[in-house]
């Protein structure tokens, strides 16, 4: 049966890996919009952390890596290492690492379409720019 000029061609499946690559690439993304606001929750949890809720210092400048407890919840999803450190003289050293805030900023301004730009039609014009490199002088010399 020859095809008419109207019909539409079915897109290849390759590179998908075969059907149950697809059905699982499905179900992991009914998981994520089933629970949604579970990833709202846990980006706006990181994005609000403030490095006050893990640490506290005084007036002469002596940090303090707050206990446990009295982190709050929010903070700890905030938390994607912490390391110690102990050198020769027994001191200690604790490195904690946040997740980027920018970058989960980002992904929640993409997420909620702030990073869209209207199409009302009139997009800014492309302005060439041409950028001519100082010429070669010869050095003076000032010793004289």
């Amino acid at each position: 049966m020859a095809r008419t000029p109207t019909s539409k061609a079915i897109p290849s499946l390759n590179g998908w890996g075969g059907i149950r690559s697809v059905q699982r690439r499905l179900e992991r993304s009914a998981t994520i919009v089933h629970n949604r606001e579970a990833v709202a929750y846990s980006l706006l949890t990181m994005a609000n952390t403030k490095i006050t809720d893990i640490m506290e210092w005084d007036d002469s400048g002596n940090v303090r890596v707050k206990a446990s407890s009295k982190i709050p919840e929010h903070a700890l999803q905030s938390i994607k290492k912490i390391s110690q450190k102990v050198d020769k003289e027994g001191n200690a050293t604790i490195d904690i690492e946040l997740f980027d805030k920018v970058q989960v900023l980002r992904i929640l301004a993409k997420a909620s379409g702030l990073l869209d730009t209207p199409d009302d039609g009139q997009k800014p014009s492309v302005i060439g720019v041409t950028i001519q490199a100082p010429e070669d002088v010869e050095p003076r010399d000032d010793t004289r």
